[in-house]
């Protein structure tokens, strides 16, 4: 694929939404953006008004999604799923619609949506799909790329989780091993895989530039840590003199108190990035110890904003 002079993303608003639009801005890329609120060029429920905003671009990103960081009652689990399902249904439906459709669709889904993971690593060829709510969300995220256009090339973004400063997954690690509680999550055991934000955008840009790949592509870094890894090197990384371990128990108690599941620190996520890897992809910030490096050079002093489900 040539130059990406215009690009549409869908879920501009979050943390990777906004990371990617910035960059992509600061390249020279027209963005438009599809979303709820104000600012967007098109705004969810209209086919037509999203059609409009695709015709002609080179590519089409979506990123849409509601936070998992919340409890699974009925109500957070329905929006959960809506955000996910519903809105990529929707842009299948709106790229029908569109007589100069863009030629790649890159759209998110997630890492977890396989198993529980601690004898060997999960890649898109051999890795097993695991079971509940999660699990499900994903499958059905996946399967309305299906409804895309046959001249639409798509890609399954199976993201592990994005590390980056300013926002995202990290700011709550940082403020519970700032205040102390920087041990070990649980056993300590579960896999943790990750993946910087800036490695996301240029995984991004490498999959726009390869034709023949498409399906599910993993986006982790090929060196994950155990739980008891991520705590010793947040400890260091940060200046905590110590760390509390958390055993389950105070996990679930956590979890009613900031109204989020225990299952986001306990699951363990084992993503190998196998197409990556095998399309020779670098990545910028293969080692945990680096990214945490940079992200520590760029994060304030104190406790930091954190969106509570």
């Amino acid at each position: 694929m040539s130059r990406i002079r215009t690009a549409v993303v869908a879920g501009a608003s979050g943390y990777i939404g906004r990371y990617l639009t910035a960059r992509l801005r600061h390249r020279g890329t027209q963005v438009r953006t599809i979303g709820r609120g104000a600012a967007a060029d098109a705004r969810w429920g209209d086919d037509a008004e999203v059609a409009r905003v695709l015709e002609g671009a080179d590519v089409l990103i979506n990123l849409a999604g509601r936070s998992v960081s919340c409890r699974y009652n009925k109500r957070n689990a329905d929006l959960i799923f809506s955000s996910r399902v519903r809105t990529t249904a929707q842009l299948a439906r709106a790229l029908h619609l569109t007589a100069s459709a863009p030629p790649v669709w890159i759209s998110s889904s997630t890492g977890t949506i396989y198993r529980d993971a601690r004898d060997r690593p999960q890649d898109e060829r051999d890795g097993e799909l695991g079971s509940g709510f999660s699990v499900e969300v994903a499958r059905a995220w996946e399967r309305e790329l299906a409804g895309a256009p046959a001249h639409v090339r798509t890609v399954a973004l199976r993201m592990s989780i994005v590390l980056g400063a300013g926002g995202g997954a990290i700011n709550p690690i940082i403020n519970l091993t700032r205040m102390g509680f920087g041990g070990p999550m649980g056993d300590g055991g579960q896999m943790f895989s990750w993946v910087h934000v800036e490695d996301v955008a240029r995984a991004i840009d490498h999959l726009c530039a390869s034709p023949d790949r498409s399906g599910p592509v993993n986006v982790a870094t090929p060196n994950p840590v155990t739980n008891a890894e991520l705590m010793a090197q947040m400890r260091e990384v940060f200046g905590a003199p110590f760390g509390i371990p958390e055993p389950r128990w105070l996990l679930e108690l956590g979890g009613r108190v900031i109204r989020t599941e225990p299952e986001l620190v306990l699951k363990s996520r084992w993503v190998h990035p196998g197409v990556l890897l095998e399309d020779g992809f670098t990545f910028r910030f293969p080692e945990l110890r680096e990214a945490l490096q940079q992200i520590a050079s760029r994060t304030r002093a104190g406790l930091l904003p954190v969106q509570l489900g």
